[in-house]
């Protein structure tokens, strides 16, 4: 199985390449999955219900959310009616929607994407680790394949969660600093691993803003707008390939097999 995951989407550019090149990237790579993390995709700072549909009305099956998922008010009413938008689980309790999606693949392997939020530099909420926990053992022990996003600020928290979670899913990526990291690797018992898988959108800016105001904003401390950016537009992505044929990991799921950081650029 081919599961391919798209880091952070970032405003209409990030958008635009996902329209214009994901069908040809699943086409040409035989990819059975798409999940791609969507919490910046409306100018860069949440997410709204005509966006989310048109994402979703791509190859993309699965959103996953993060600290801005409720940038954007209309969302509160619309995620709960789309259980395929995802926000952090470990949200408090109440929070409208669910963190937790599960489905079947187009080739018919059913599938669980987990949405996590890491607690350092980032409000306080839930414990990753024990709501990564209490999630897990809710999903169907015929699930073949378990994703996890985890989106967080610090890379120690990452790394540590994708040890903790190791052998008992198939895939934890990171999220959140639009910044790809090198470190993408299959741990010990199975589990495929990287810190962050980067950004999708313009990288002529600051993590996608426009680099003016961001600049301006180091240099004198006021307010000011900040504007997503619109040069250099890339689609900086993991594809992950798991092992059917060997053992099952230890909670019974799939192992991966390999994990490739892909990127793309908007012709």
């Amino acid at each position: 199985m081919r599961v391919l995951f798209i880091g952070d989407i970032v405003g209409s550019p990030g958008r635009q390449i996902v329209r214009e090149r994901l069908a040809d990237i699943v086409a040409q790579r035989k990819i059975d999955l798409v999940i791609a993390n969507g919490e910046n995709s409306a100018a860069g700072f949440g997410i709204t219900p005509r966006i989310a549909e048109e994402l979703l009305n791509t190859d993309i099956q699965v959103l996953t959310g993060g600290n801005h998922s409720w940038d954007k008010k209309e969302i509160l009413e619309f995620m709960p009616h789309e259980p395929r938008l995802l926000r952090p689980a470990n949200f408090p309790e109440g929070s409208p929607g669910s963190g937790l999606y599960v489905a079947e693949a187009k080739n018919g392997v059913k599938f669980a994407v987990l949405n996590l939020q890491g607690r350092i530099f980032l409000p306080a909420i839930d414990d990753p680790f024990k709501k990564a926990d209490t999630e897990l053992a809710r999903i169907p022990g015929d699930v073949a394949l378990v994703f996890v996003d985890m989106h967080a600020e610090t890379t120690s928290e990452k790394i540590a969660l994708g040890w903790y979670l190791d052998g008992r899913v198939t895939v934890v990526v990171g999220t959140h600093t639009h910044v790809a990291t090198a470190d993408e690797q299959v741990l010990p018992a199975g589990t495929a691993f990287i810190t962050d898988v980067g950004m999708t959108g313009p990288h002529s800016g600051v993590i996608g803003m426009d680099r003016v105001a961001i600049i301006k904003r180091f240099l004198d401390g006021l307010p000011t707008r900040f504007e997503v950016a619109s040069a250099d537009v890339q689609m900086n992505t993991v594809l992950v390939e798991t092992d059917d044929q060997g053992p099952r990991n230890a909670a019974g799921r799939l192992r991966a097999k390999s994990i490739e950081r892909l990127r793309f650029r908007l012709d």
